[in-house]
């Protein structure tokens, strides 16, 4: 089986690795410095990949039985994805 990633994941590895972390054990703290631009372009791709792993489950998740039951709910992953999630990845 293929090891996954989720997107929170990604974009945490991406962060560490791309940011240049410092570390002040005294107060707890960890900050990580990221040019605009980077990090930009590490949030679109974390959502884009957020959005293909939910719609990846919702089609893994609905079989072809079940479809024509949520026929009234949902036509497909994409139409799922907008409606459930549309105003919560709006920037």
């Amino acid at each position: 089986m293929e090891n996954k990633i989720t997107a929170v994941q990604w974009f945490i590895e991406q962060l560490e690795q791309k940011g240049d972390a410092s570390e002040n054990v005294s107060i707890r703290r960890i900050q990580i410095s990221v040019d605009v631009s980077d990090y930009l372009e590490l949030k679109r791709q974390a959502k884009q990949m957020e959005k293909e792993q939910i719609q990846d489950a919702y089609e893994n998740g609905v079989s072809d039985e079940n479809k024509s039951n949520l026929s009234g709910l949902f036509t497909n992953a994409e139409q799922y994805y907008k409606e459930t999630y549309q105003e919560v990845t709006n920037d």
